[in-house]
């Protein structure tokens, strides 16, 4: 074996690692970041969606009754959590009014949004979906899914 080959090995074993490290680091129970102790309940319109792993991401724009827009990105489960669970990119277009049911950063920081982990998204047709927060240390408050 030539000594660019052991280098290409070597590098290859790194990106591996520091890769896999950062999934993990990524990927954290509701405890770590989230407020048991501070739900939120939010009404708005859908900006856009991250349907990305190891979490999707319901950005939504909250309109106060003052008027002010607050953005809030809301965590929900894994991508294919949310597809068994009937939430689909479909019906989450941006525009689309919603309201989430959910729990608020510990830290509170609003800069440059907000963030929650979210329990649900009830429709304006009234159809009510769980976003996936069981299983993560999220407060169980009987709505859970079976």
């Amino acid at each position: 074996m030539n000594q660019l080959s052991k280098y290409s090995i070597v590098a290859a074993a790194l990106a591996g690692i520091t890769f896999s490290a950062s999934q993990v680091a990524a990927h954290h129970a509701f405890s770590a970041e989230f407020d048991a102790e501070s739900p939120v309940l939010l009404r708005g319109k859908v900006t856009r969606v991250e349907w990305i792993n190891p979490h999707a991401w319901v950005h939504i724009e909250q309109i106060k009754e003052d008027g002010t827009r607050v953005a809030w990105m809301v965590v929900g489960g894994t991508p294919n959590t949310l597809l068994r669970g009937g939430i689909t990119k479909k019906p989450l277009l941006p525009g689309t009014e919603i309201i989430v049911r959910g729990y608020q950063s510990k830290d509170k920081n609003c800069v440059p949004s907000c963030k929650a982990n979210g329990r649900d998204i009830t429709f304006t047709d009234g159809r009510k979906l769980f976003m996936g927060s069981s299983g993560t240390g999220a407060p169980r408050d009987g709505s859970d899914p079976g």
